[in-house]
């Protein structure tokens, strides 16, 4: 019989002695009451960028859907298989969660394959080359800039990345009308891994801040190289 990763049960008995212990009464309230998430966060697969980590949230606080390059697909209702959309159709039409987080990261692989022309599939199907497609036409524009490092344009495609994906939610109509009428707000962020920094992206202009500087210069202009 083959054997579970002993670093697994290892954490699981960790957890069941320590926080869930902690929060017992909570887990057990949130079986029977159900699930009512303040926000939906979309992120990177990325081992390294765990929002619950990063915003510190307890059990019931956060629904997550996490891809490769936290990123959201148009809204395409064509009868195939679509799991990040089906997550946001969950989240904001059956849970009602108020606010949505696309949140992106700092040296982020789908990024960076995005950017390289030469990168090979990794299978015949090449799942990562088409996914990455999303981004195809603002990775070629940002590819070509010969003014720019490779980690100046990588942090740019990450940055630029989160804006469309936000432009994508639009196309949801539900998501779209929520907006409109202010029961749902949609929100930008990227995690700086080397450094622990949160940037926030400004609703209005799209440009990046820290939160506890928020009338910083741009962040492409201003940012530490990622």
């Amino acid at each position: 019989m083959q054997q579970f990763p002993e670093h697994l049960l290892s954490g699981y008995r960790n957890f069941m002695s320590g926080r869930y212990n902690d929060e017992r009464d909570r887990y057990r309230t949130l079986a029977e009451a159900g699930q009512n998430p303040h926000t939906l966060v979309v992120a990177c697969c990325d081992s390294r960028a765990a929002p619950e980590t990063i915003f510190d949230c307890g059990p019931g606080e956060l629904f997550v859907v996490r891809n490769v390059a936290n990123m959201v697909p148009p809204y395409e209702p064509d009868g195939q298989y679509h799991a990040t959309s089906a997550a946001i159709e969950f989240a904001v039409q059956a849970l009602k969660i108020p606010n949505i987080v696309i949140m992106g990261h700092g040296r982020c692989g789908g990024i960076k394959a995005a950017l390289d022309p030469d990168m090979e599939p990794l299978s015949p199907g090449d799942f990562i080359g088409k996914w990455m497609g999303l981004v195809r036409p603002a990775a070629d524009q940002i590819q070509s800039n010969d003014l720019m490092t490779a980690s100046e344009r990588q942090t740019a495609l990450e940055r630029v990345s989160i804006r469309n994906s936000i432009s994508n939610l639009r196309t949801f109509p539900y998501v779209r009308a929520l907006e409109e009428q202010g029961k749902v707000l949609l929100h930008g962020a990227w995690f700086d891994i080397s450094t622990g920094e949160l940037w926030i992206m400004d609703a209005k202009t799209g440009d990046f801040g820290r939160p506890s500087d928020r009338s910083a210069a741009p962040l492409e202009d201003s940012e530490p190289a990622a």
